[in-house]
């Protein structure tokens, strides 16, 4: 009925802060912070590890710097069942902004990067675990690479000691086919490796996709309450949850943070299936196109996008 072997990672502060500039209150972050400890999630990605050179604390909120001050301020009085993780994006973080597990909340850095950067993400995931941080690579926008590319990437990710590895659909554009295919060429080319996968919902695929991954082998697994996340959103975590039928979790507490505190976020900033995330999630485009159609008091004219992204105003 399910694999033990299978890890779930809660995205819903790092994923739906890209919605907001992370602008969420303590209230929010503690409320899910609780509810993924009671049901007992493997991980929950805090937010982003981001250095302030690069990021102004004026415009954006506590969660896209993680300061341990914040995280023991939200994560006090609470049982600690569950490990924190957070993001770091290549170029976006400075080796000594990271401080040593030892002084540190967190568990788990999880290293996002493109294919032109496995080498710094390599670099940096390696600082990392030398700090004593577990450490994931999350290879993005892979449905927008070249196969040789790919193998090139996954060759120089096999010599390394990073031991998990993400496979990452960014712009929702993958069908179960391809979620297979790759899959199972990630299997077989980082046979030492765990692999991970985070799947986007523009074309109402994110869950299915995930469940692709897991059939094909795939353990690490990322879901965010009521799908929240940049644009189209991500795989709904109850959903996914309810789907593995491990006895340990608890779908419940998730239920219940979504009515108090997701909801309500719903009705401030849009995200999950909207027309303008299908179509570039069809078209394989990155959804920042259609997250500022969104923002735009022309939000509802969905064909004079489609016309905008496609070139196809001549179209009947």
């Amino acid at each position: 009925m399910f694999r033990p072997q299978i890890k779930v990672m809660d995205c819903t502060v790092r994923d739906g802060g890209l919605m907001n500039k992370w602008q969420f209150e303590d209230e929010f972050v503690r409320a899910v912070y609780k509810a993924c400890n009671d049901a007992n999630i493997d991980y929950m990605e805090i937010g982003y590890l981001s250095s302030e050179s690069a990021f102004s604390r004026q415009e954006y909120g506590s969660w896209k710097f993680c300061a341990e001050s914040d995280i023991r301020r939200v994560t006090q009085g609470v049982e600690k069942k569950i490990k924190l993780s957070a993001m770091a994006d290549i170029g976006r973080i400075e080796y000594d902004d990271i401080p040593l597990k030892a002084e540190s909340s967190l568990d788990m850095v999880r290293v996002a990067c493109y294919v032109h950067q496995i080498d710094a993400a390599i670099a940096l995931a390696h600082h990392c675990m030398e700090k004593g941080y577990e450490a994931t690579i999350n290879v993005m926008a892979v449905s927008t690479v070249g196969l040789r590319d790919l193998e090139e990437a996954l060759d120089d990710l096999a010599k390394s000691r990073v031991p998990i590895i993400y496979l990452v659909d960014s712009f929702g554009a993958f069908y179960s086919e391809d979620i297979d295919t790759l899959s199972q060429k990630y299997m077989a080319s980082l046979p030492d490796k765990t692999i991970g996968i985070h799947c986007h919902n523009n074309q109402q695929l994110a869950f299915a996709n995930t469940i692709a991954a897991i059939i094909n082998g795939v353990n690490y697994l990322d879901g965010s309450l009521y799908g929240i996340g940049r644009g189209a959103g991500n795989c709904p975590l109850e959903l996914l949850l309810s789907f593995l039928k491990n006895p340990k979790f608890r779908v419940r507490p998730l239920i219940e943070v979504i009515e108090s505190h997701i909801i309500p976020w719903h009705k401030k900033i849009d995200w999950g299936y909207f027309i303008p995330y299908m179509i570039t999630g069809v078209l394989n485009q990155h959804p920042r196109a259609a997250m500022a159609h969104m923002e735009s008091e022309r939000k509802e004219k969905i064909t004079d996008f489609f016309n905008q992204v496609t070139n196809a105003t001549d179209l009947v």
